[in-house]
């Protein structure tokens, strides 16, 4: 049979246990994805040369894998202030810490311990890919007028693959606020820009494992580079120096203000210490532009960038 790429579904649920099937439900768990991609990762094929006289290649014997799932999902929230939004449990598995406050909010922020894991079920029309102890990283993007997205990358062990018939998923039906009326600023000063991106940067290590059945131990995030860029209109020197920015290593409170009107459907991205690391000029119909590149720092400890949802 033919599989068609629009009858897809993907289900993640965080895992109590590193490595154990916490079995996602379609009626509680789905996401709402686009750019669904899966593919090998790490995968070992061991090669022989065993001499015997022929100059003919010999079989590869496999040596285990790991598994990557990618998609994009839309910034919204879950249509109730403090309900975790749908890719709530995504941002989590990607070492984002998660802080509900009752009928308010619902805020993400970067964790160094106890980061969690999730098992993803990815149904591609007709199989069942499921893996376990997935940890990932997330990037976003935001440009005017249109949705803000979220791009996740995450790997893990491959449970299992079987010929199993799609569940009847249930997304959230909130509709995603678009990019309009958006105040943001860097260090105070309110920047005219039309894309605003961040990336969580998280190093993944995948070391090898001897007893395991797919020869890797644990998905271990080691490392966050949180970084983004964006792209403000040029102005005076004296207005806002850019460049002076850049050549002193300041550090400037990035702030995109709340996006969406409705409480339960809105959310704001901050980063209280950014500091500029390239900087090249733009042209934004036929304004003078430039393109900034940023990474973003500590200001007391796991704090580079908060999502909050309200």
């Amino acid at each position: 049979m033919v599989k068609l790429v629009r009858r897809e579904v993907v289900l993640l649920k965080v895992e109590s246990t590193y490595n154990t099937d916490a079995v996602p439900s379609a009626s509680v768990d789905a996401l709402l994805v686009e750019n669904l991609s899966n593919g090998l990762e790490g995968l070992r094929m061991v090669e022989r040369a065993p001499i015997d006289g022929s100059i003919a290649k010999k079989q590869s014997v496999y040596g285990g894998s790991l598994y990557t799932v990618s998609f994009d999902v839309e910034i919204k929230g879950s249509g109730s202030a403090g309900v975790a939004p749908e890719c709530g449990q995504a941002l989590r598995a990607c070492a984002m810490g998660e802080t509900i406050v009752a009928s308010t909010s619902v805020a993400y922020s970067p964790v160094s311990t106890a980061i969690e894991s999730a098992t993803i079920e990815y149904y591609e029309d007709g199989s069942l890919i499921k893996l376990t102890g997935c940890r990932g990283t997330v990037s976003g993007a935001l440009e005017t007028g249109g949705f803000g997205k979220l791009s996740f990358t995450f790997t893990g062990h491959l449970l299992s693959k079987t010929d199993s018939a799609l569940p009847s998923p249930s997304y959230d039906s909130t509709l995603p606020a678009p990019l309009i009326s958006v105040p943001f600023t860097i260090g105070g000063y309110a920047a005219i820009i039309n894309n605003l991106s961040f990336d969580l940067g998280n190093e993944l290590t995948t070391p090898a494992s001897i007893s395991s059945a797919d020869g890797y131990s644990d998905v271990i995030i080691t490392g966050r580079d949180v970084n983004g860029s964006f792209d403000p209109e040029a102005t005076l020197v004296a207005v806002q120096d850019f460049l002076g920015d850049l050549q002193s290593s300041s550090t400037k409170a990035l702030a995109c203000g709340v996006i969406g009107t409705t409480a339960g459907n809105r959310y704001r991205i901050d980063m209280p210490s950014v500091s500029y690391r390239e900087l090249s000029p733009g042209d934004r119909d036929s304004l003078r532009t430039y393109e900034i590149g940023y990474g973003a720092s500590e200001a007391t400890t796991d704090d580079e960038i908060t999502i909050l949802f309200t």
